[in-house]
């Protein structure tokens, strides 16, 4: 028998979630996201599939987060016309966010052929657009909880609700091996999510597996002891720390699920009189049509009836139009905006920084995981001096984390819902993660028994699952080098080098300092070149 997985994605980085089950007969592939965080990793989104397209059978969706989905409208537009298998909540979510992907990439290289044009550039085109977008939605397949179904011959799939998202799902998979008398049980945990969540459910799962692929973003995290009301009182002291007379509070927030989640505790802050009737602005569409999407499944949500309460409060705002949301910035009292995107790569949120950050009246509060490489990652980290939509803004905001919002278990709740997989015979792959979660979840597994050693992937890796172990196969192409996933690249390095010259020669003395850095960073450039050429 034959039986591959390839890791396409989410291989020593948190994002581009792919993988690619290949057996004797079809080829299934478990999510299809979008890369984020450093541009070496984002450029991939825009090379050729490193798989043929047309031997894909069958598309299953885990959630519809874009690290996931994202990639779905490139993956029809390049000819998969096989069923996209997700549970109705992803579905609706899809419906939705895919869409405004392909919108948000159209706007994007529209501002950036225009910079292009002037520098004599040639122009670009956007990974798919929104009505590429809108066209893979008819492939979707909705997929019930609990429930087989047969995704090709010879194997069939079963959703388990994750707890990470409004429709997430880890998927079950059972693979029949020629004339064995058992499948090859899989599980592709998805996004697992944390105890006592808001909105959604603890993870489930089912037992007795051959390989498990989990998930592991804070692998390296331990956040024992929190509770929704702790979270509640933390998020409260920040408010109350932020507010400044003339002030702002600005929370990038992914728009789907987080956003309501802040909603909700926000409100009921506000109504128990533990914060004043602050005027909360949710400057996202995107997080405004999610919300809709939450109001009909309110039923099957954990305290559903909060959200749709908090959603029709006075106190809270959604801009929709342009005018709207640069209207906030015009506002002279204390205020909180909640904008996308949640790592500050993309969305309003870049224009309310560029509008705030020089001041030292505001206060940036990070409410999740921000990945290497990203704006989000280098504010967190402590930068004096940002570049946003190519200019300059001085850093004199207060950054604060509190990252209590997170759809993402910690290390000790990975481990345990591990555990409630056990027995796992043959392997257990981690993915979706950065080198210091995947170690330290690695190290935390080491002790467990009826598991194999944990291993890790690495981008591109492929696996021989037919024996009793796990094998790894040779590969031929590096799309991307282990040492770039998930870090910072020499984008970020050019980008901070630009900011550090151009401190230097503003902070020199007189004329004669300036040129004296000047000419030295010329010499430099000339030695290196010399170098190169040696």
């Amino acid at each position: 028998m034959s039986l591959r997985l390839h890791f396409y994605g989410a291989a020593r980085t948190v994002t581009g979630s792919c993988f690619l089950l290949e057996t004797e007969t079809a080829r299934i592939l478990i999510d299809c996201g979008m890369f984020q965080g450093s541009k070496s990793e984002r450029e991939l989104n825009y090379q050729p599939f490193p798989f043929r397209v047309g031997g894909v059978s069958a598309l299953c969706l885990t959630h519809a987060h874009i690290d996931h989905s994202g990639l779905v409208p490139k993956l029809v537009k390049a000819g998969f016309d096989g069923p996209i298998f997700a549970t109705a909540g992803t579905a609706d979510l899809a419906s939705i966010m895919l869409p405004d992907s392909g919108y948000i990439q159209e706007m994007e290289v529209n501002q950036l052929n225009r910079r292009n044009s002037r520098r004599g550039r040639e122009t670009v085109s956007p990974i798919y657009t929104e009505a590429d977008a809108i066209a893979c939605l008819r492939q979707f397949r909705p997929v019930a909880y609990g429930q087989w179904l047969d995704v090709v011959p010879g194997v069939r799939a079963r959703y388990w609700n994750a707890g990470h998202l409004l429709g997430s799902a880890s998927i079950e998979m059972e693979v029949m091996q020629g004339g064995a008398e058992q499948p090859l049980r899989l599980l592709f945990s998805g996004d697992v999510g944390p105890d006592h969540k808001l909105l959604q459910p603890d993870p489930d799962g089912p037992r007795d597996l051959d390989y498990v692929v989990l998930e592991s973003t804070y692998g390296d995290t331990d956040r024992a002891g929190i509770t929704i009301e702790r979270r509640r009182r933390m998020l409260r002291d920040e408010v109350r720390a932020a507010m400044r007379p003339s002030g702002v509070l600005l929370i990038p927030s992914f728009a789907v699920e987080r956003t309501q989640e802040l909603l909700v505790d926000l409100l009921e802050l506000i109504e128990a009189g533990e914060l004043p009737a602050i005027p909360i602005f949710i400057d996202s569409p995107m997080a405004s049509k999610a919300s809709a999407v939450f109001k009909r499944h309110a039923g099957e949500l954990r305290n559903g009836s909060d959200l749709i309460q908090a959603l029709g409060s006075h106190s809270v705002h959604f801009t929709e139009s342009v005018e709207q949301s640069k209207a906030i910035d015009r506002i002279h009292s204390f205020h909180i905006v909640i904008a996308a995107s949640g790592m500050c790569e993309a969305g309003r949120i870049r224009h309310h920084l560029k509008a705030w950050l020089w001041r030292d009246e505001a206060t940036v509060l990070f409410v999740g995981f921000q990945a290497q490489g990203t704006l989000g990652r280098i504010l967190q980290e402590g930068a004096s001096t940002v570049r946003i939509h190519g200019e300059e803004v001085k850093v004199r905001a207060r950054m604060r984390i509190l990252d209590l919002y997170s759809g993402h278990a910690d290390g000790p709740e990975l481990k345990a819902w591990l555990v409630d997989r056990l027995p796992v015979r043959r392997g257990v792959f981690l993915v979706h993660g950065e080198d210091p979660a995947l170690k330290a979840l690695q190290s935390s597994l080491a002790d467990l028994s009826h598991v194999p050693g944990a291993v890790i992937p690495e981008i591109d890796d492929v696996y021989d699952l037919a024996g009793e172990q796990a094998v790894r196969i040779e590969r031929h192409e590096e799309r991307l080098p282990s040492a770039g996933a998930g870090h910072r690249d020499w984008h970020n390095d050019y980008a901070q080098l630009i900011l550090e010259i151009n401190a230097a020669v503003e902070a020199a003395a007189d004329r004669k300092a300036k040129g004296v850095i000047i000419r030295r960073i010329r010499n430099a450039l000339k030695d290196g070149s010399e170098e190169q050429v040696r």
